[in-house]
């Protein structure tokens, strides 16, 4: 395993350690500062941590304002009552929760200030910002000893360019200085890096606009965005997704990916997909894969219920021609491709058997089993050398032994997941939301990794009452997870 950078990040080691898309580091002695270990710890205590979002919440009467619950990893795992729910009308959140805020809408987790503990970045792409109705915002609570405390807001350089600011987020070392950066994406073309350096008191060290070929306007812009090293040369790039809009000519969604480097992020190239994609080594090489997705489905043929494609990386970065696009129709993956599954609706990828490629976690959020109608299922596929493997792929819904819960109508299974250890055994343990579970309050299940996939044993599940998260309304619990 290789390390690359003086703040030892390896996409390789990553990997092997669970990584999904976020910024990882190794701890390095320093006169000034240690970096968290892991960029999703927030209390320093050696475990990975999981940040789970329900922005459809009620907050003091306003709807729709949104909430965050970060359940702190173990030696057990994950459990409802370790755990800490952040509003913006929590102590030290800077703002007030408001109608239609969407308070979580997108997370991002790395140790911004290099104080040894990870922090967590919250976009709240609804909220009003003075007389600009949902100009968005983003905040950064920062980690300590005793978890997430304080906070600071972001500061959105280009306020009357676009809305919804903080609607995506990434943090990556993006020029490769050591020092984490975070994106923030908007309904605009522009995606604002703010570079490494943050401290509490003044944020980002400084920042500059990634201007893009995205399609600007309500519900465009980048719609999503992941950090990743696709290149193998110790600087993160960005992967963005949203509608590719070079000129009048062109407009289709796409996934964007641009190379990262001292002198700044460029674009590469564009992969042409829907507005999903994940991160990871999936054939061990040392260059993170990215794996997109077409999850829409409808009248074609050739993608009735959604499909995934992965690209390898390289040295030259993305590669041009795909490895492999599977969906459920594809030799040896259990189900059948049936209109509007929505395979491909929520992806990670992580290590869940410990041998050093990245697996894969696939949502098919609409899928009917038996007479439950749109009640989701889970397909997880292993990494290997050529690729993602259907030989051995695994189906996992309510109704699989083990799993707490039952399949019923409108439940979606898979709202989001997330593959990444959170007992420390070196698997990476399966995270899956369902944001409609118990008519819209959602829920969160957690299954274990180990050497022979993803185990029903000891699985966890709860809902939104047993973290804290009042249920008035439709709270939507798991309809968000930390990417």
């Amino acid at each position: 395993m290789n390390i690359r950078n003086p703040l030892g990040i390896s996409l390789a080691t990553a990997t092997a350690l669970a990584f999904t898309g976020g910024f990882f580091t190794l701890a390095v002695p320093s006169a000034t500062a240690v970096t968290a270990k892991y960029a999703d710890d927030f209390n320093g205590d050696g475990y990975r941590d999981l940040a789970t979002a329900a922005t459809g919440t009620t907050v003091d009467g306003a709807k729709y304002a949104g909430a965050v619950v970060v359940n702190y990893g173990s030696a057990s795992g994950i459990k409802a009552s370790s755990r800490k729910v952040i509003t913006q009308n929590s102590s030290g959140i800077p703002g007030t929760a408001e109608y239609k805020d969407s308070f979580g809408a997108a997370l991002a987790s790395g140790d911004l200030n290099n104080d040894g503990y990870a922090d967590l970045v919250v976009g709240a792409p609804g909220e009003d910002v003075g007389d600009d109705t949902s100009g968005g915002t983003a905040v950064v609570i920062w980690g300590s000893a005793s978890g997430l405390s304080s906070a600071r807001t972001v500061d959105d350089p280009n306020a009357s360019g676009h809305d919804s600011f903080g609607q995506s987020l990434a943090i990556g070392d993006f020029s490769g200085d050591g020092k984490a950066d975070l994106a923030v994406g908007s309904s605009g073309k522009d995606i604002w890096i703010h570079k490494g350096g943050f401290t509490k008191s003044s944020g980002a060290a400084s920042r500059y606009k990634l201007s893009t070929p995205l399609q600007s306007g309500a519900g465009h812009g980048a719609v999503s965005l992941l950090s990743g090293d696709v290149n193998g040369d110790g600087s993160h790039d960005l992967i963005a997704n949203g509608t590719y809009n070079p000129d009048a000519s062109h407009a289709y969604d796409g996934t964007l990916v641009f190379l990262g480097s001292a002198s700044g992020l460029a674009f590469q190239d564009v992969r042409e997909s829907d507005k999903q994609a994940a991160v990871g080594d999936i054939n061990g090489d040392g260059y993170d894969d990215v794996v997109t997705s077409a999850w829409w489905g409808g009248a074609s043929e050739d993608n009735l219920g959604g499909s995934i494609t992965t690209y390898f990386g390289g040295v030259d970065g993305i590669r041009s021609t795909p490895v492999q696009t599977i969906d459920q129709d594809s030799p040896g993956v259990p189900g059948t491709d049936e209109s509007n599954d929505a395979f491909g609706y929520a992806l990670t990828l992580g290590d869940i058997d410990g041998d050093g490629l990245a697996d894969a976690a696939v949502s098919a959020l609409h899928e009917s089993i038996g007479s439950a109608t749109l009640t989701g299922s889970i397909t997880v596929f292993r990494g290997s050398p050529a690729g993602l493997s259907t030989s051995d792929a695994e189906v996992l819904h309510q109704d699989t032994t083990g799993i707490p819960g039952a399949n019923e109508d409108n439940d979606r299974f898979g709202s989001s997941v997330r593959l990444s250890d959170l007992n420390g055994d070196d698997h990476a343990d399966l995270s899956v939301g369902a944001q409609n579970e118990n008519a819209g309050d959602g829920a969160l299940w957690s299954l274990r990794g180990s050497p022979s996939g993803v185990t029903t044993t000891n699985a966890v599940s709860f809902g939104a009452s047993s973290v804290g998260v009042p249920t008035s309304g439709y709270p939507r619990f798991g309809g968000t997870m930390l990417s």
